[in-house]
């Protein structure tokens, strides 16, 4: 299955997302989304089946999609794209149009590579804002999950606030085309001053 988007970083090298297939990717998506730091991914009692069935239901979904991530060729995230207008966010924040919602998950790895996770957002939100017609990107993480409010913020999201979701407390964020070239600009000029020492949280889900 042929990459439907590629972006090389500067560090990590190619990453690129190709369509997901449910079946075939059911038995490595299980032990993602199952892996003691997804917890936020909701899915931790699943079964490969229940895997399989979940991500049917979003490729037959017309507003919500979902891809596989790759890094140098091989699996290392998932990502999935919706449209909060009629999936996850309906009635419960200021829809705008050019809206997309974004959600995104790295494997879990024995060795954690420094910047990957950071690597891999900023790939996910350049795939998103390759499409013209998006204007903002929209995130609703768990609130408890610090880690990615990070990330986010690293990439140019804008808190809005608090929000109650039947399965969670989330944190409503958006970010601009503007916000994101924005903190892109900025990392890559403070890029060079990072300690080659420093650690990141890896695997945080969004």
């Amino acid at each position: 299955m042929s990459a439907v988007f590629t972006r090389v970083d500067d560090r990590l090298g190619a990453l690129a997302l190709r369509t997901l297939d449910p079946e075939a990717d059911a038995p490595l998506l299980h032990g993602w989304v199952t892996h003691p730091k997804a917890a936020f991914w909701l899915m931790q009692d699943a079964d490969e089946a229940q895997v399989i069935e979940e991500y049917r239901r979003i490729a037959a979904h017309p507003h919500h999609d979902a891809y596989l991530g790759l890094w140098r060729g091989s699996p290392a995230f998932l990502a999935e794209r919706y449209d909060p207008a009629h999936v996850e966010l309906v009635g419960l924040y200021d829809h705008q149009p050019g809206d997309v919602g974004m959600h995104f998950l790295c494997a879990p790895a024995g060795a954690p590579v420094h910047g990957f996770t950071r690597a891999v957002i900023r790939t996910v939100m350049a795939w998103l804002f390759a499409d013209p017609a998006t204007r903002r990107v929209v995130v609703e993480p768990d609130v408890r999950n610090t880690a990615v409010h990070a990330l986010n913020a690293a990439v140019g999201f804008e808190v809005v606030g608090p929000i109650a979701k039947p399965e969670k407390d989330a944190l409503l964020s958006v970010c601009t085309r503007a916000q994101f070239e924005a903190a892109a600009e900025h990392a890559g000029h403070t890029a060079a001053a990072e300690s080659p020492a420093a650690t990141r949280t890896e695997g945080a889900p969004a």
